[in-house]
């Protein structure tokens, strides 16, 4: 099954085309890594998938229910990490959770124990009573990757999570995306490569609003080495 699905999207912001012509499909399980430079149109899209910007043309279904713009009835489905999460600083990551998670329609029966699981998935156990004003960029990047599960999500949207983060950062980043293949499908946008080939199964390379490249990752090695 295809959690996600993107049909022939085109997109133009004044005499400008951002998405032309795009296709692709994510698999339930997968972990996408959708590549490309800055201005490729991979923040476009993911705000057209949201709901949150219309299309000038196409179509895009999750879990086969057709996105609309300003229609945030599939994002029932999705959870979404921005590359700058906000927070309300003076909270503590467990209240700020089940904020989210009361928003998500998580019922206040089962949400301390959903908190709790995220917050060691996450690695901010020891935190879980800290202010979230005291923490680090990378604290605040795995907080915002438990709000985005908090409601159990199908497909977990994650703009460029990596790109602000120090090595050891990223490689948090990484190991909580690994750890959780099995619970969600995942879209990874990101320009760095390394941090692709270290957890993405699947690839699509966004140029200049269209896809100049798509498949396993083990098949475009093996383009690349021939």
């Amino acid at each position: 099954m295809d959690v996600l699905e993107i049909t022939n999207l085109n997109k133009r912001v004044g005499e400008r085309t951002v998405v032309q012509d795009l296709s692709l499909r994510v698999p339930e399980g997968a972990i996408y890594g959708f590549i490309g430079e800055n201005g490729a149109g991979k923040t476009t899209t993911m705000k057209i998938t949201l709901g949150l910007l219309a299309a000038d043309g196409g179509e895009i279904r999750i879990c086969g229910e057709k996105v609309g713009y300003g229609q945030t009835h599939t994002n029932r489905f999705v959870g979404y990490l921005p590359d700058v999460p906000e927070f309300y600083s003076y909270l503590t990551p467990r209240e700020y959770l089940a904020l989210c998670g009361g928003l998500a329609g998580v019922s206040s029966g089962v949400l301390r124990k959903r908190a709790d699981e995220l917050l060691e998935l996450v690695g901010l156990s020891a935190s879980a009573s800290r202010r979230i004003s005291g923490f680090s960029r990378g604290m605040k990047q795995r907080l915002g990757i438990a709000q985005a599960l908090v409601h159990r999500p199908k497909l977990l949207i994650c703009d460029e999570p990596t790109s602000a983060l120090d090595p050891a950062g990223r490689k948090d980043i990484i190991d909580i995306l690994r750890a959780i293949k099995s619970e969600t499908t995942v879209l990874f946008s990101t320009h760095i490569l390394p941090d692709i080939e270290r957890v993405c199964d699947r690839i699509g390379l966004l140029h200049g609003g269209r896809l100049a490249l798509s498949g396993r990752l083990e098949e475009i090695r093996a383009m690349h080495a021939k």
